[in-house]
């Protein structure tokens, strides 16, 4: 598998492929959000369609979806070496099929979806990966371009180059999981866990999970434990009403805050411990309060590590940051894979 960095100007691709445009697909159950990637990996154009369910509709909605961002970056699609996909689901990234995608109308049977998008493509390469994945990458390739800038045909600056980059994206959604990015390499796992720390038991007598153990971490850190914690009241997201109350000095929601950031600091702090990554890169619907999660996060590893001088030298808090917002990240990591398809 290759790097996930940039491309040098000239270099080829693991494939043994001259690097050129690729574009990228978020596939989520109401949205396909499209990024175009040049040869030196800058986004040059993005879009967003609604999902059509079902496999016919999920292939046609993803064909028009890249016609669409290559339309709108001002290239033809002949100029595209490859379309990488994230979606939800079981993906077999070897073969680009999926299924079990609920939300998207496909259930039990395999979907040969790279196959099926690729003819509809007239031939283009195209990789499917899991959606957490790609969001992974993405990260990495955006938060890489944007620390140490790049140079002329996507050389890295003093910073090092991209395949270097160490994280774990961090996805604060309904559940709790994250995608890995080690060294430059994306980490699947022998099996495809690898990242699902959400179900990893943090408390034997805590609430039953779904996965049928019981105390999953998940069920302390993510959107649905903190809803369950603190139900919207007044329409808005339950996170959002949350730190709103909080700010407000609601002595209650101060505490249910306070224990929302010490879980996802247990998740920072576990990523860490096991593969010691370089950054924690907190994303999904929660992540959208921003800067007030971040430094309720950060506030909450500084207070776990007053009582270990070794979690001390860890540096947590400074690990830890927000997925960027500028760009559609999953959309730009499923191009950044497409160069590998």
């Amino acid at each position: 598998m290759g790097k996930v960095g940039k491309r040098q100007g000239g270099a080829r691709s693991g494939t043994g492929r001259a690097p050129g445009y690729t574009v990228g697909l978020d596939i989520g159950g109401t949205k396909i959000l499209g990024a175009l990637l040049d040869p030196a990996g800058e986004v040059v154009a993005t879009v967003r369609r609604s999902t059509v369910h079902g496999a016919d509709g999920l292939v046609d909605g993803a064909a028009q979806a890249v016609r669409d961002v290559v339309e709108s970056g001002g290239v033809e699609l002949a100029a595209v070496v490859g379309v990488g996909l994230g979606i939800p689901g079981i993906v077999d990234h070897v073969s680009g099929t999926v299924k079990h995608a609920v939300n998207l109308g496909v259930h039990d049977d395999e979907l040969p979806l790279a196959e099926l998008l690729s003819a509809e493509l007239g031939g283009v390469a195209v990789v499917v990966e899991n959606d957490l994945n790609v969001a992974a990458v993405g990260a990495a390739h955006v938060l890489e371009r944007s620390e140490h800038g790049a140079g002329a045909g996507g050389e890295a600056g003093a910073g090092g180059p991209a395949e270097h980059e160490d994280l774990a994206f961090l996805a604060l959604g309904t559940g709790l999981a994250s995608g890995l990015v080690l060294n430059g390499e994306l980490r699947r796992g022998a099996s495809g866990a690898a990242g699902e720390i959400g179900h990893i038991p943090v408390d034997p007598l805590g609430p039953e999970c779904p996965c049928g153990q019981r105390g999953c971490l998940e069920r302390f850190a993510s959107g649905k434990a903190l809803e369950a914690a603190w139900p919207s009241r007044h329409g808005k997201p339950a996170p959002v009403e949350l730190f709103e109350a909080a700010r407000a000095g609601d002595e209650e929601a101060i505490a249910v805050k306070d224990r929302f950031a010490a879980a996802t600091a247990s998740a920072v702090r576990l990523l860490v411990l096991t593969a010691d990554v370089r950054h924690v890169v907190l994303g999904g619907g929660v992540a959208l309060l921003g800067t007030e999660l971040l430094d309720a996060v950060q506030d909450a590893l500084r207070e776990q590590a007053k009582v270990s001088s070794f979690l001390g030298s860890l540096k947590l808090a400074e690990r830890v940051r927000l997925a960027p917002t500028h760009v559609p990240v999953a959309a730009v990591g499923a191009a950044v894979l497409g160069r590998r398809g």
